[in-house]
């Protein structure tokens, strides 16, 4: 039995090995065709060009009226032709409405609200008397969360793509116009949603809502976040999307086609992981109605987000993100290894259940056994650091490509101090920050068994350390 354990362990360490070493491939190919086609790419056109699909800004906000103003208008001044802002109040309880009512000249309508997919009830819904303000709608309803915010959003919106973000992320001014070209570019399969790469803007300078340098974080789990995401965007969606497999797109930035959204229900409100969730039901309704379609993702930087850089607020993230990946996977078990749902239900089903759902119980019973195996003396002291020392290098190695890949093809981080600081947080990581990690994921699992839900209070605070020069200079 112990013979067995051994064995299996092993074979599971390589097969991450060999996963790994496929995506850094398949991510580094589809890196370099969308380099090559952005040479050629002329964004100014798409702005004004008849073919460019209209586009609804969906922005769920609750207790942001420090920054409300700031946020919308920031949404408001992006650069597209045909596009609206729809702010959703989702029963705050500070002074947001008030705050928008005030600065943006907001006046109750008496719109008429379909609702489409049901949700909590809709307070009222403002337009500004401000013509300067007519793209802006601003909708005030009783809390129910994120996902039904965004379904009384996506009720109220009328263009044909929406656009699903976090209302304090900062996008650069062309955004929309590179997040549309999926959508226009496909000819032989329908483009159904396109995810982008979320940036961290922790200590960055911030001027008028754009990031204008990037600095690293000062903190060690801040640092780290940085080195995921380009871990996670960079390579992992990257390869993912070249194979067509892709099954999340995040919450904070995503694209849909909003005739499918409605069509399969809208955001399911009773996960914590409702944006994976809506992407995999999409995709179920096109596999299981054969048409030809696809999932693409932007890896510009277009997106900046403030990551949490304390333990407990990291914890309850990854707590939910663990809870939700379970939650989605047992929703959709249907699609499990079943080849009626293609690279989805062979591929990327697969491999969330083993590589993500199951990577923190599959890391704990492993450490458990070596411990087990150096008491009793059943494991060779030789062999033990062999694997350890080629799993960490190996865990270095992708860590570092992510770093080179982030530098060939956008270079934002060109300070030499900042590498440094983040080639000593790759080092560091395998040691201090992934323990953590499986910890937190284990207990996902365990809060998902006794059917703990909700998002957990989530302080945001990182970007009292970036420099707005626009309030500096006020």
């Amino acid at each position: 039995m112990i013979d067995i354990l051994g064995i299996f362990f092993l074979l599971y360490s390589f097969a991450i090995i060999l996963v790994y070493l496929l995506t850094t491939v398949l991510s580094a190919l589809e890196m370099r065709d969308h380099l090559r086609k952005n040479k050629f790419a002329d964004y100014k056109d798409i702005i004004t060009s008849p073919l460019a699909q209209s586009i609804s800004i969906i922005a769920p906000a609750y207790n942001e009226g420090n920054t409300i103003v700031q946020n919308v208008k920031s949404l408001l001044s992006l650069h597209y032709g045909k596009f609206e802002v729809i702010l959703v109040n989702d029963g705050s309880k500070d002074d947001s409405i008030s705050i928008l009512i005030e600065n943006f000249q907001l006046k109750k309508t008496n719109y008429a609200y379909h609702e489409a997919i049901s949700a909590q009830k809709v307070i009222g819904v403002y337009k500004s008397t401000n013509p300067s303000y007519a793209k802006l709608t601003v909708v005030d309803k009783e809390n129910g969360g994120k996902a039904d915010a965004l379904n009384v959003g996506i009720n109220i919106s009328s263009n044909e793509i929406i656009a699903c973000i976090d209302v304090d992320c900062i996008l650069s001014s062309d955004s929309l116009t590179r997040m549309m070209r999926p959508f226009m570019e496909e000819t032989n399969r329908q483009v159904i949603a396109v995810g982008g790469v979320i940036g961290v803007a922790n200590n960055c300078d911030i001027t008028d809502g754009t990031v204008t340098k990037y600095r690293v974080p000062d903190s060690l789990l801040g640092r780290f976040q940085v080195i995921e995401y380009f871990r996670s965007f960079l390579m992992g969606r990257m390869a993912w999307t070249r194979i067509n497999g892709l099954m999340l797109i995040s919450g904070a930035f995503g694209f849909f086609k909003r005739d499918l959204v409605l069509k399969v229900g809208g955001y399911f409100p009773k996960t914590v992981g409702e944006d994976m969730e809506l992407v995999v039901r999409m995709r179920r309704y096109m596999e299981e109605n054969k048409i030809p379609y696809k999932v693409g993702f932007v890896p510009d930087p277009l997106c900046w987000t403030e990551v949490p850089e304390s333990e407990q607020i990291l914890s309850r993230q990854r707590n939910r993100w663990m809870r939700g990946t379970i939650e989605t996977l047992q929703l959709h078990q249907k699609i499990r290894f079943n080849p009626d749902y293609g690279i989805m239900g062979m591929v990327s089903y697969p491999f969330w259940s083993v590589f993500e759902k199951s990577a923190p119980i599959l890391e704990f019973l492993g450490i458990l056994y070596t411990l087990a195996m150096i008491v009793t003396g059943d494991i060779s002291a030789l062999y033990f650091i062999g694997l350890f020392i080629l799993i960490y290098f190996f865990a270095i190695m992708i860590s570092s490509f992510s770093i080179l890949y982030e530098e060939i093809a956008y270079n934002n981080y060109k300070s030499s101090k900042d590498l440094n600081k983040l080639i000593q947080t790759i080092l560091l990581e395998p040691f201090i920050i992934h323990p953590k990690l499986v910890w937190w994921g284990l207990k996902g699992h365990w809060d998902f068994i006794k059917g703990k839900g909700g998002w957990g209070v989530m302080i945001r605070k990182g970007f009292d350390k970036a420099t707005d020069k626009q309030k500096v200079a006020e």
